[in-house]
């Protein structure tokens, strides 16, 4: 199965290579642009993997936005906000595709999901930090990758892959903002917040590849 992964698919299998292997660097003595490099990995090769015999449309789009969260997961390593600014363009880049594959007619219950999380993840992100300073910049961060992951929720591509995908990425953020507070002691949190990440935006990356290519848009490479 793994050879015939890497034969098909061989960005997807990079791309888990560095991402599974990643939290195996943290107990490595390396230099930090080895490190940082095998953090973006992950993400920046499902880039690729969107790109692959794809060069337009929904798929630009999408490796778009898989380039700012990779180059976001860099930034973070040399500065915070410039790490955050590169995820915020990732978002709202997420949030035009998302938008452009809405599912129609919603229900109640769902919108309403949607809804909550936009608004409840910011103000739960605010009182994270134990620095107010830094709780209303996780605020205003959050406002972005809420948005995102409501939109993908409401969006016509598989809830229980891509909605949760983004759900996972919300989830990865405020762990971020709890570990500057409550979990600054925790030793699982770290992994948690990788896991959480890439596997959440590993859902999101395969989950619209396959459902335009199902759809037709192009045949998959």
């Amino acid at each position: 199965m793994t050879q015939d992964l890497a034969h098909k698919r061989p960005w997807l299998f990079a791309s888990l290579l560095f991402g599974l292997t990643y939290p195996f660097s943290w107990q490595l003595a390396m230099p930090e642009i080895v490190e940082i490099a095998w953090k973006m990995g992950g993400v920046g090769l499902l880039a690729a993997y969107a790109l692959r015999k794809h060069h337009s449309g929904e798929f630009l789009m999408l490796a778009g936005v898989m380039a700012f969260w990779a180059l976001g997961d860099g930034l973070l390593e040399i500065d915070m906000i410039w790490g955050a600014i590169a995820f915020a363009i990732g978002h709202v880049v997420a949030i035009i595709l998302f938008l452009r594959h809405r599912r129609v007619n919603p229900t109640r219950s769902q919108m309403l999901l949607a809804i909550m999380v936009f608004v409840l993840a910011p103000d739960i992100a605010y009182f994270l930090p134990d620095d107010r300073t830094m709780g209303m910049q996780a605020a205003v961060y959050t406002l972005f990758v809420a948005g995102m992951a409501a939109c993908a929720w409401n969006s016509n591509f598989p809830r229980y892959r891509v909605g949760l995908g983004a759900m996972a990425f919300v989830a990865s953020d405020l762990l971020i903002f709890a570990r500057a507070g409550v979990l600054a002691e925790a030793g699982w949190v770290n992994l948690a917040i990788w896991i959480l990440y890439y596997g959440g935006v590993l859902m999101i990356a395969t989950g619209v590849v396959t459902t335009l290519v199902k759809r037709g848009h192009f045949a998959e490479g």
